[in-house]
């Protein structure tokens, strides 16, 4: 049998095991003992016009751009509800990593561009070596998501950003951070910058500082440093593996 690399160590997953699944087995594999601590709740937009009315207009763009797996959930319920899931299935699909491209591809959709750089800029800049002149680009979005994606696509090609969903923090009880802060984790990972922002914010600053802080990648790592919260370890690539493999190396060096 491999080595345990993270036997004796307990790792907080700032998401829902079940929204977490894989991440949570991958550690426990490895020994962890994993506490998962949800902080966020995916709801629908404040306002859902926007959405609705790209889903039953699918036909006009060329493109959807999926910067997470909610966001696909999202423009999959728009278009079966409206009437549209052939239109959207016809569409090119770009993702920004292997997770959001599980999702598409369990929705039906065609993965025909995976970001290879783990970020919103980086899949807007190899998407703009996919464009025709004029194609225009879907992009449903976190309601306050960061603009990044389509910051890169901007003057380039029409782009027409739609909320798609929200997050709101959900509460944490007092029972879940007392044993956290009396048995503060050796790790934790953090997979998004709103995470990260609702774990501060929620009172888990003092947790941090005895932890190894680990990011599924560069955007959520500079989220971390912008609080104030020194990172030991970010992922090569948004997957549950390399998140697994950063927080190995955060702990052993």
């Amino acid at each position: 049998m491999s080595e345990r690399r993270l036997t004796g160590i307990r790792v907080l997953v700032t998401r829902p095991r079940a929204r977490a699944e894989e991440l949570c087995f991958l550690l426990e594999e490895e020994g962890a003992e994993v506490l998962a601590v949800p902080l966020l709740e995916v709801v629908p937009p404040s306002d859902d016009r926007g959405l609705r009315a790209a889903a039953e207009r699918l036909g006009r763009f060329a493109w959807v751009a999926f910067a997470s797996a909610p966001a696909v959930e999202a423009l999959v319920e728009a278009a079966r509800t409206s009437g549209t899931l052939g239109a959207l299935r016809r569409l090119r699909v770009a993702v920004v990593g292997p997770g959001t491209a599980r999702a598409a591809r369990a929705a039906g959709l065609e993965v025909t561009l995976e970001g290879a750089g783990g970020t919103g800029a980086a899949l807007g800049e190899e998407l703009l070596g996919r464009l025709a002149p004029g194609e225009e680009v879907l992009l449903p979005a976190a309601e306050e998501g960061r603009p990044e994606l389509e910051m890169a696509l901007a003057g380039t090609a029409p782009v027409t950003r739609v909320a798609a969903y929200r997050t709101e923090r959900q509460a944490v009880g007092d029972g879940v951070w007392s044993d956290v802060l009396q048995r503060p984790p050796g790790v934790v990972l953090f997979a998004s910058p709103r995470t990260a922002e609702a774990f501060v914010e929620g009172g888990g600053r003092p947790v941090l500082g005895s932890a190894r802080v680990v990011a599924i990648g560069p955007t959520t790592a500079a989220a971390l440093g912008a609080l104030g919260v020194p990172v030991a370890g970010v992922a090569d690539r948004p997957t549950s593996a390399d998140l697994v493999e950063a927080a190995v190396r955060a702990v052993r060096g």
